[in-house]
């Protein structure tokens, strides 16, 4: 089993540049112990750059696969790299790792690297730390330093993608600084300005968003569709159930057709449940059945919580506090 064989076979194997780099090696970068690391780093500047993007992307897609390796070590090694396309996929694999360490290092990658696709990379990033922050999971300074440097660069003279990215990030903020500034980009010309706009829109879960939300689920452009799409899911908006499940009958495209299973599922009720099952009766490719199947488990959880969306709260409704005397 390649587990039992030393690393430093693994090494061997990385180095030959003559013979692709085995498969079954991949999981062996997971959880790098010191030792491991240390000649994995000493021998990295002897991997070719082709080789090393080539490793990273691979490792990318397992870590999206599998959720329970991590190649965090590794990555966390490689954001300080040379090459910035190295920096960047670390910063990706780093996806899931909350560590607050981390967002002192995208914050000044965000600021001080060179290269415009690390900068936009950092300012994603951070926006998990934004909504950890939300939910009291970071320090409250930490989280505030964040909010403020993302306003900032949002309103910089950086280039257009960092300062799309900021936004993106600040969508899952509370700040009152950040509506106007979704509002602004929503109104741009250009589409990509609206779809960051969406997806900001999307991690608020504020009702206010609703109507610029089912304004786009039918739209031409099809990058914009297919966020109007995922914020109505991550909004749980049960008023876009009966327009999704419209769209979902003559759409052709796969990745929004995908988009549009995830959402429903998301927002669950009358009609949701029996269009998934239909679906997955018909559907003869695997993987595609695989997705629709994960869809449904995604909706029972959905219907186990009684479909509750913070988006359909009647504004107006009074709620009665039990005595608790």
């Amino acid at each position: 089993m390649p587990q039992n064989e030393p690393f430093l076979t693994v090494l061997d194997a990385l180095l030959d540049e003559k013979r692709p780099f085995p498969v079954r090696y991949l999981h062996r970068f997971s959880g790098l112990e010191p030792d491991d690391l240390k000649n994995l780093l000493k021998e990295w500047p002897q991997v070719s750059i082709r080789r090393k993007h080539s490793l990273l992307e691979d490792l990318e897609d397992l870590a999206a696969a599998d959720t329970l390796i991590s190649f965090d070590n590794l990555a966390r090694s490689l954001l300080d790299d040379a090459d910035p396309q190295i920096r960047q996929r670390a910063i990706h694999l780093l996806w899931e790792c909350d560590d607050p360490k981390l967002a002192l290092l995208y914050l000044d990658m965000l600021n001080k690297d060179e290269d415009v696709e690390v900068q936009a990379a950092a300012a994603h990033a951070l926006g998990q730390f934004v909504n950890l922050g939300e939910l009291d999971k970071i320090p409250a300074e930490l989280h505030h330093k964040i909010e403020d440097q993302l306003l900032e660069t949002s309103a910089s003279i950086k280039k257009a993608l960092v300062r799309r990215r900021a936004l993106e990030a600040l969508g899952y903020s509370g700040r009152a600084e950040v509506g106007p500034l979704i509002e602004a980009a929503y109104r741009e010309k250009d589409p990509a300005w609206v779809v960051s706009a969406l997806l900001a829109m999307g991690r608020s879960c504020d009702d206010c968003w609703k109507e610029q939300i089912l304004s786009q689920l039918r739209a031409h452009n099809d990058d914009i569709r297919s966020e109007a799409i995922h914020a109505a899911g991550e909004s749980e908006l049960k008023s876009a159930r009966p327009v999704l499940l419209d769209i979902l009958e003559d759409e052709e495209d796969l990745e929004i057709r995908h988009e549009l299973i995830r959402a429903l599922s998301r927002i669950g009720g009358e009609g949701v449940r029996a269009k998934l099952e239909e679906l997955f009766d018909i559907e003869e490719d695997d993987e595609a059945a695989d997705f629709i199947e994960e869809a449904l488990d995604s909706l029972s959880f959905t219907e186990d919580l009684g479909g509750f969306s913070l988006l359909d709260i009647d504004p107006e409704l009074d709620f009665i506090e039990e005595d608790q005397e």
